[in-house]
């Protein structure tokens, strides 16, 4: 489970996508939060925000239609955004 994705587009009106990725600590967060940011921009698509990279326990890139969320494992097991959105959301992967 160290990444889901969702398909929000019924249940939202700022975003068609949402997935969620688990890193190993907040260096890796960083990590992973760079090299997302890197390749949306390389397949010139756009970055609109990210927030998180600072303390990196939940780091959000909101890319428009799909929203990125890298968290540590504590902030999702607290947070459960899984369980949020709902099984009906869940895209096998």
């Amino acid at each position: 489970r160290r990444q889901r994705q969702m398909c929000i587009r019924d249940s939202s009106n700022f975003a068609d996508w949402f997935i969620i990725a688990t890193a190993s600590s907040s260096r890796n967060a960083k990590a992973i939060s760079n090299k997302i940011i890197e390749e949306v921009k390389l397949n010139k698509l756009h970055v609109i925000g990210v927030e998180g990279q600072e303390d990196s326990e939940w780091v959000l890139i909101d890319c428009g239609d799909v929203v990125i969320n890298v968290m540590q494992q504590e902030a999702r097991e607290f947070y459960d955004l899984e369980s949020l959105w709902g099984e009906a959301t869940l895209i096998s992967a």
